[in-house]
């Protein structure tokens, strides 16, 4: 597992600012990532079912994000290169599909009320990927979503909608790597992916403007940077990482950052297909996709995705170990979002609509499940109400830790009335419940 706030460098002099995560954020629970880029003509990576792994050596030449495509296509012998050479032709380039991508049926105000309506409170495009693709109007370079394919800005058009639904809206940005503008073989390492990758002050200039042009025309509610940033620009100076996160403060002061920059400035910490083992005392953010893709693979199919009731079950285990989950989407080349991942969304929607007070605005309880017995999580709403979070209520009964008996006995609900507890500690599961994928006991504070 890579743990990017572990990997902070070294002391450089730079005064990096004491920041609390803002509490929008904590409160929030549950955002939605989106992947759509230049990669997404492509669509195409070696498809990876659950719990499938391949060997060290090969991760890179069958990598499983389809948003990699441009590194991957330059391996020898990859799949990616099999695949590209018999779609597009010997001797077309990852950046020749730049003019055959068309956007034709992007609906920001689609996107955005889908996404709020399955009940996220923020949501997070990328930017600029590692393929340099830039998908807002840049004065850095031509090889952006104005100038080529699309010919719009499609993160204005995408903060408008957003902020139109009452989201708050962030930004992806990749940092440490644009294959655009670098001239490095393709990565095939986990050290090539630190080492392959530019330095020099010319390029932290670069990747300070264009995230400067993104934190003056949209002032995103949080920066999300990935992979690290350009060394040079780790001490202290007028483009430095001090600079820009000054600056990002000054216009968003309530702005929150990730943990992926390779500086001891950390905001919320990040876990990539991964969770915390237990209840962190830090903020952090649990992010994957619905598949093994984040960029949208037209090789994946069901086989790939989670199932919806393992989507709540992440959405719970998440929050009650002090987590948020950004969850990911991969719209198609087009615009349109593949109706699987659509049908997933509002799955975890409208248990969310049912059962939003358990998640919006907990924090962490003392344990956030029983290290034996009924699976379950606890999440602590701010005025006190425990919920104990049934994650199979299809067996019809609960049984109660002991600590709990008692002040379940006086408070205990579904929601519905007293629950039904028996002298052993077991509490009945209401039938209607039964069917759900995780169903909520109330506990009220004693008045």
């Amino acid at each position: 597992m890579l743990l990017f706030d572990r990997r902070v460098g070294p002391d450089l002099g730079a005064d990096y600012p004491a920041r609390d995560v803002p509490d929008w954020y904590r409160d929030a629970k549950f955002g939605v990532f989106v992947h759509w880029g230049l990669y997404s003509v492509s669509a195409w990576a070696t498809p990876r079912l659950p719990g499938e792994h391949v060997p060290v050596e090969l991760e890179f030449s069958h990598h499983q994000y389809a948003e990699w495509h441009a590194n991957t296509v330059r391996i020898p012998g990859s799949p990616a290169r099999a695949f590209h050479e018999r779609e597009y032709g010997v001797g077309t380039s990852y950046e020749d599909l730049a003019d055959s991508w068309t956007a034709e049926a992007f609906d920001p105000q689609g996107w955005m009320r889908l996404i709020a309506g399955c009940g996220a409170r923020y949501v997070v495009p990328t930017a600029k990927h590692h393929d340099g693709f830039c998908l807002w109007d840049t004065a850095t370079t031509a090889f952006s979503s104005v100038h080529r394919g699309p010919r719009r800005d499609l993160i204005a058009a995408m903060a408008s909608a957003a902020r139109e639904e009452g989201l708050r809206f962030g930004l992806y940005y990749s940092g440490a790597l644009d294959w655009h503008v670098s001239d490095f073989p393709p990565i095939q390492s986990m050290t090539d992916l630190f080492t392959l990758r530019r330095n020099d002050e010319a390029f932290a200039r670069y990747c300070f403007d264009q995230a400067m042009e993104l934190i003056d025309g949209h002032a995103p509610d949080m920066l999300w940077n990935d992979i690290d940033w350009p060394d040079s620009a780790k001490a202290a100076g007028p483009y430095s990482l001090q600079t820009l996160f000054e600056r990002y403060y000054e216009r968003v002061p309530d702005g929150i950052v990730n943990d992926r920059w390779g500086v001891p400035h950390l905001g919320s910490r990040t876990r990539e297909y991964v969770s915390e083992e237990q209840t962190s005392p830090w903020v952090w953010e649990a992010t994957r996709g619905l598949g093994r893709s984040f960029g949208y693979n037209r090789a994946e199919d069901d086989r790939h995705l989670l199932e919806p009731a393992e989507l709540v079950h992440l959405l719970v285990d998440t929050v009650a170990k002090n987590g948020n989950l950004l969850l990911n989407i991969g719209p198609r080349a087009d615009g349109s979002l593949p109706e699987s991942q659509v049908e997933r969304l509002r799955h975890l929607g409208a248990w969310l609509d049912a059962h939003g007070g358990a998640i919006y605005g907990t924090r962490p309880w003392v344990r956030h499940a029983e290290p034996a017995g009924d699976p379950v999580r606890y999440t602590l709403a701010q005025d006190g109400t425990l919920h104990v979070i049934a994650l199979d209520p299809a067996a019809g009964r609960l049984r109660l830790a002991e600590d709990l008996v008692e002040p379940a006995r006086a408070t205990a609900s579904w929601g519905e009335g007293p629950a039904d507890i028996d002298g052993s500690g077991q509490v009945v599961v209401p039938e209607g419940l039964r069917g759900l994928p995780a169903a909520v006991l109330r506990l009220e504070p004693r008045s």
